[in-house]
C-alpha cells in the first residue's frame, strides 16, 4: 500500500513558536510510519519556510534550522508541494495532506489555512473563516453570544487608545467589569500576555502588557471557577470527549503553569463532574463548535462557577497543543481513542472535507 505523504507544518512567527516545536515532535513520534511518509516543514521566527528531514530531537531542542532546506509553497493548485530551488534547479517535494501544528497568529488564525486552500491541498483542522474567528476572542464571543451560548461579561479596548485615554479606560473597566478581572490580547494562545488584575494599581501595567502582543485588548470579568476543557472531533457530525479539569499550579492556568512548572499543575481526567454536568459540557462544546463553523478539531475551554455551577464558554482553540502533556489528546485517550488513532482520524477528516469541497460547483 502506498504511503500517504503528510506535510507537518511547525514553528511559526508567534510567541508560541516553542510550544509548536514540542507539539510537532510529539505528533511525529506517534504517527504510524507504515501508513505515512512524513515531511516536516518548519517556519522560523522570520517567516522563512524550510524542509527539515533530520532527527526529531533537533526539532525539540530548536537546532533544526542548520540542516533545513529553504522551500516555497506556491498558491497555485498545480503545485501541491514544497518547492526547493538550488542553483536555479527546481526540486518539488509533494505531499497529499498538510497537518499544521502551529499555535497562535500567522499559523492558527486562517493565514496558513488560506495557502492550503489556494493550493487545493487537504489540511487538518478548521477552515479559514473559523480559524480566524476562533483566534480572535472578541469576534468569537460576539458569535457565541448571538447563538445564545453563555460567556462572561467583557469589554474591548485598542492599543492606540491607551496613552491618551488610560484614565477613562480604567474608570470604564471599574464601573462595568470590576475587580478581579482578566486582561488579555485578543489574538493569542497559550495564555501569553494574560494578567489577572485585583486592584487599580495593577490595571495600567496589565493593559500595556497585553498591548505588546495585540492591538486589540480584551478585559473579562473574573469568575471564581473550575477550569474545564472538552475536546471536539469531527466535521458535520462532531463528537465531544469526556471533559477534563485543570488544577493550575498558579493563580490561573498561564503560560508558566502550562509549560514551565513541570508536574505542578494537575490534570484530572476525566473531570470529577456529575453525569448531568458532563453532558452539559459536552453539549455546549458541540454547540460552540458548530456556531463557529469549526471542522476537524477544536478544544473548548470552559469556566464553571464553583458556587452556582453555571458554565461559561471561555474560548475555542482550533489547533490545540499536541505535546505529551496536552489536554486535547489526553481527553481523547481517556474517552477511548488513542493518540495514534486520533492522528489517523484527523487526517481522514481533512481528506473528507476536501472531497466535499471539491464536489461543489465553483462560480
Amino acid at each position: 500500500m502506498q504511503k500517504l505523504k503528510v506535510g507537518i507544518i511547525f514553528g511559526g512567527q508567534s510567541s508560541e513558536y516553542e510550544v509548536s516545536l514540542m507539539s510537532c515532535a510529539s505528533v511525529i513520534k506517534v504517527m504510524d510510519k507504515s501508513k505515512y511518509e512524513i515531511m516536516p516543514i518548519g517556519i522560523n521566527k522570520h517567516g522563512n519556510w524550510k524542509l527539515f528531514l533530520g532527527s526529531i530531537e533537533k526539532i525539540e531542542n530548536d537546532t533544526w534550522q542548520s540542516e533545513a532546506i529553504p522551500v516555497l509553497l506556491a498558491p497555485d493548485p498545480k503545485y501541491n508541494c514544497a518547492i526547493e530551488i538550488n542553483n536555479g534547479i527546481e526540486k518539488r517535494h509533494y505531499f497529499d495532506v498538510a497537518f499544521p501544528v502551529l499555535h497562535g497568529p500567522r499559523g492558527e488564525d486562517g493565514t496558513v489555512q488560506s495557502i492550503f486552500e489556494l493550493m487545493n491541498v487537504p489540511y487538518v483542522s478548521c477552515g479559514v473563516a473559523s480559524s480566524a474567528i476562533c483566534m480572535d476572542k472578541v469576534f468569537s464571543k460576539k458569535i457565541l453570544a448571538q447563538s445564545n451560548l453563555p460567556i462572561v461579561d467583557y469589554k474591548v479596548f485598542y492599543k492606540n487608545e491607551l496613552k491618551g485615554k488610560i484614565s477613562d479606560i480604567i474608570s470604564e473597566i471599574e464601573n462595568s467589569i470590576g475587580y478581579p478581572c482578566f486582561v488579555k490580547p485578543a489574538n493569542l494562545g497559550s495564555s501569553v500576555g494574560i494578567s489577572k488584575v485585583s486592584k487599580r494599581d495593577e490595571l495600567s501595567d496589565a493593559l500595556f502588557a497585553a498591548a505588546k502582543y495585540d492591538t486589540k485588548i480584551l478585559v473579562e470579568k473574573s469568575v471564581d471557577a473550575r477550569e474545564i476543557e472538552c475536546a471536539v472531533l469531527g466535521n458535520s457530525d462532531p463528537k465531544a470527549s469526556l471533559p477534563g479539569e485543570i488544577l493550575p499550579s498558579r493563580d490561573f492556568y498561564d503560560y508558566s503553569a502550562k509549560y514551565l512548572d513541570g508536574d505542578k499543575s494537575k490534570l484530572l481526567l476525566p473531570a470529577p463532574l456529575s453525569s448531568d454536568l458532563t453532558t452539559q459540557v459536552q453539549e455546549l462544546a458541540i454547540k460552540a463548535f458548530k456556531a463557529l463553523d469549526c471542522s476537524g478539531m477544536a478544544r473548548v475551554d470552559f469556566l464553571m462557577d464553583k458556587k452556582t455551577e453555571k458554565i461559561y464558554i471561555n474560548e475555542l482553540n482550533t489547533i490545540p497543543g499536541f505535546t505529551k502533556i496536552s489536554m486535547y489528546p489526553k481527553m481523547w485517550e481517556t474517552s477511548g481513542l488513542s493518540y495514534k488513532k486520533l492522528i489517523d482520524e484527523l487526517i481522514c477528516l481533512a481528506l473528507e472535507r476536501h472531497r466535499e469541497k471539491n464536489e461543489l460547483t465553483l462560480a
